[in-house]
């Protein structure tokens, strides 16, 4: 062991950092009877989507809303009309990545819908009665708690002198960096 690497040491630093993550892409089918028999779709929309997040088990569950809009007509095409029904959903999205060294009673969750709820299809039901509405929706989760992370420790510290020092990097090194990396607000 060299002379430098003695006079190191390390420390546990107790920091927030995102401790989980995890994504989930689904489809659902839903179905809506309007108050009269369709005969053909004219449009099918989702509007009014709210959402929040919540820890549960293994996962987080995003539990929300939104309303499905469907312009139809009825009486052989000669009438139309907008059926509409809110949707009430509990998505539970697994987290693929967990630290396990985090301290469970820090734990905030969040929950991004990366995907927002939107209708791919609508179709006439075989019985004729009601329109079966196919939505895909995606979120993306994350757990931020606080968690120890290992530094090393120079416990002379830096004099004056080694303020400037460039810790063995070239002036060009720095071009490299992604800009969108950098934090702002640091």
């Amino acid at each position: 062991m060299a002379i430098a690497d003695k006079r190191l040491q390390r420390r546990e630093i107790i920091t927030k950092a995102v401790c989980g993550k995890g994504r989930k892409f689904s489809t659902i089918t839903h179905t809506v009877t309007p108050p009269h028999h369709p005969s053909s779709i004219l449009g099918a929309w989702i509007i009014n989507h709210q959402y929040e997040a919540a820890k549960s088990g293994g996962g987080i569950e995003v539990i929300g809303s939104y309303d499905i809009n469907i312009w139809y007509s009825y009486d052989k095409n000669s009438q139309t009309d907008v059926a509409k029904e809110t949707i009430s959903y509990v998505e539970l999205v697994p987290l693929s990545y967990v630290d396990p060294r985090h301290r469970a009673s820090t734990e905030e969750v969040s929950a991004e819908a990366t995907q927002e709820p939107n209708c791919v299809e609508a179709t006439i039901s075989s019985g004729g009665s009601s329109v079966l509405i196919r939505v895909e929706r995606e979120y993306a989760v994350e757990m931020v708690a606080e968690t120890k992370v290992m530094v090393i420790v120079d416990p002379t510290g830096f004099d004056d002198d080694a303020k400037d020092a460039d810790f063995g990097l070239e002036d060009g090194d720095y071009e490299d960096l992604d800009s969108d990396l950098l934090e702002d607000d640091l």
